[in-house]
């Protein structure tokens, strides 16, 4: 293990002021310096490695940055959200945030206005309950981040959006959101992440979210990342279902730098669901990890994942994801997939799907497929007159429609389905135009 201090981003006073919360940061940075930052050493990281961070003087920022406030561009539009936070080097841009509209028994807000004994109870500083560097360094650093709370017998009919702006210019910047979400019983919400930026220079985000569903609760999570060559983006979310809760999620990566989305759910109450899906577009040198582990820990519970993408040039994807069932876990329903379609002979996926399973009532299965453009579909499209790009691009997008039907949401829908024409050399207009 590296020497205390050689460890980055190991130096400096605790970012709460309330005195137990400082303490719980600092327990949480003794940790981290004893796990350290995860390597290919270790199991879960074996097919990603983070970057030096030694090379560059990375620096927390109290500003924001008039080139990232510039940038701020909504998924979905003003009028179809009942709130909203955009944060810039994770700090809150107060004049594009939003949230004077929110119904009674709603709260969003940065998690600094939040109460220092309500914070204590929810912020949970051993998630996966063995040692983990990131997990400890995030809370001993814990900086922007926000939380959302939906009281009992309240449903948002409109989705609450969350902007984070990377607008690190010659710099390097580095910041460690802690998100917290909490639906009591018999709620329902929508909640749209965006991550962003990241181009002019280095920046890495080390996010943790936590979310607790209580019985008959609903939360629907879609994610949208386009960040820049210059970004390193670990994202982590720990949820834990109730009885008849349930967790729909969708994340779509396009960016061009590192990226790591970890997603943990314990399903905690019988009749609890969760819907676990994604898409990754990705060329040049980017490279984007999806792990997901669900937990069955109660009879008669449901998990449906899909992760579908796309890599092209000497992009790089993972696919890692596991579903365990315990041993009372009787009559559990875990169904994985992950299919990959490859455009060059340099593109790579590691793919690595998983059940563990300790009940004898289940019913399980996984799948995982990878392979090129199927030619005979290619001749077929370019028999009738399609060029061969235009052509590539509806076989594309044909192949991601699978999973962005999924999308429950219909302006959240076509907002992805929009990112994904954008993502292809020629827009499916263009393509259109091609074929008349």
């Amino acid at each position: 293990m590296d020497a205390e201090n050689t460890l980055p981003f190991s130096d400096g006073a605790p970012t709460f002021r309330d005195a137990s919360l400082a303490q719980l940061q600092t327990r949480a940075m003794t940790r981290y310096r004893s796990a350290g930052l995860p390597d290919h050493k270790v199991e879960a990281w074996k097919y990603t490695r983070l970057p030096s961070f030694s090379d560059k003087p990375y620096r927390q920022t109290e500003e924001t940055d008039a080139v990232g406030t510039a940038s701020f561009s909504p998924l979905i539009s003003d009028d179809g959200v009942a709130g909203r936070l955009v944060f810039v080097n994770g700090r809150l841009v107060t004049e594009l945030s939003v949230t004077s509209g929110l119904p009674e028994g709603v709260r969003l807000a940065p998690l600094t206005e939040f109460d220092a004994d309500w914070l204590a109870q929810h912020l949970n500083a051993d998630v996966t309950g063995t040692p983990d560097g990131l997990l400890s360094l995030n809370l001993a650093r814990c900086t922007g981040g926000f939380a959302l709370v939906v009281e009992r017998g309240v449903t948002l009919t409109a989705p609450i959006e969350v902007i984070n702006i990377a607008a690190s210019g010659d710099g390097a910047l580095v910041w460690f959101p802690r998100n917290l979400i909490v639906l009591e019983d018999n709620t329902e919400a929508t909640l749209i992440v965006q991550q962003t930026g990241g181009d002019a220079g280095s920046t890495f985000v080390n996010a943790v979210n936590e979310t607790t569903l209580g019985d008959n609760a609903r939360l629907h999570v879609y994610t949208a990342d386009d960040s820049g060559v210059g970004a390193t983006i670990v994202n982590r979310s720990f949820a834990r279902l109730g009885r008849n809760a349930g967790l729909s999620t969708f994340g779509l990566y396009h960016g061009g730098g590192l990226a790591r989305y970890e997603q943990t759910v314990l399903l905690e109450g019988e009749g609890a669901e969760a819907r676990i899906d994604g898409g990754y577009l990705l060329r040049g040198s980017a490279h984007c990890d999806n792990t997901t582990r669900i937990e069955h820990r109660v009879p008669h519970t449901t998990c449906n994942e899909v992760f579908k993408g796309v890599v092209d040039d000497t992009a790089r994807a993972v696919f890692q994801g596991k579903i365990v069932v315990a041993r009372d876990a009787q009559h559990a329903d875990g169904q994985m997939l992950n299919k990959t379609l490859l455009l060059s002979d340099k593109a790579e996926i590691d793919t690595k799907p998983e059940l563990e399973i300790y009940a004898d009532d289940v019913k399980c299965a996984h799948g995982a497929t990878s392979g090129q453009i199927d030619e005979t579909a290619l001749f077929y499209l370019r028999s009738r007159g399609i060029p061969e790009r235009a052509a590539r691009n509806l076989l594309v997008r044909s192949f991601l429609g699978d999973v962005t039907e999924r999308i429950a949401n219909a302006a959240v829908r076509d907002a992805m389905i929009d990112r994904i024409e954008r993502w292809l050399p020629d827009t499916i207009a263009e393509t259109a135009e091609q074929a008349a």
